[in-house]
């Protein structure tokens, strides 16, 4: 475990270069950017701790195909930071072969050691997701539709 002080800079440096190597193997190296008790919230999860932040990444590589991070931009301001980024993937089970993107935002807090204590994702699950999915998408395609008429 980290526990020099390290600057913001450096571990946003370092979260943004294990987001975008990861691999099923690199997953379990989460512990080195992030604190024990850190807290993982996105659309879908709300989660507390390194086993269960772990866990969801672990998870994204069995549910999905070739899923990779590319961050775009970073803003660094004290000891936090927003990353924009892409999401890209396939699906398993339908559009095979089909490169999906979902564009998205991480807003993230560190301690002074440089560990990632807080970990947001900011994406809309509607359009970037449901949107795509076979059944779904055609009935979120017409509720959008009716919502703006």
């Amino acid at each position: 475990m980290n526990t020099s002080p390290v600057s913001c800079d450096q571990a946003v440096t370092q979260v943004v270069a294990w987001f975008e190597t990861l691999t099923p193997a690199t997953v379990a190296t989460l512990p080195a950017l992030y604190a024990t008790n850190a807290r993982f919230k996105d659309p879908f999860n709300d989660v507390k701790g390194i086993a269960a932040i772990t866990h969801i990444f672990a998870h994204m590589f069995e549910a999905l195909e070739a899923p990779r991070f590319v961050v775009r931009e970073r803003i660094v301001q004290g000891q936090q930071c927003f990353l924009t980024w892409e999401f890209r993937f396939r699906f398993r089970r339908f559009k095979q072969g089909e490169e999906q993107v979902i564009l998205g935002g991480s807003h993230l807090v560190f301690d002074d050691t440089g560990l990632v204590t807080l970990h947001r994702d900011y994406w809309d699950a509607a359009e970037e997701l449901y949107e795509k999915l076979p059944v779904v998408g055609r009935v979120m395609r017409w509720l959008k539709k009716r919502a703006n008429s």
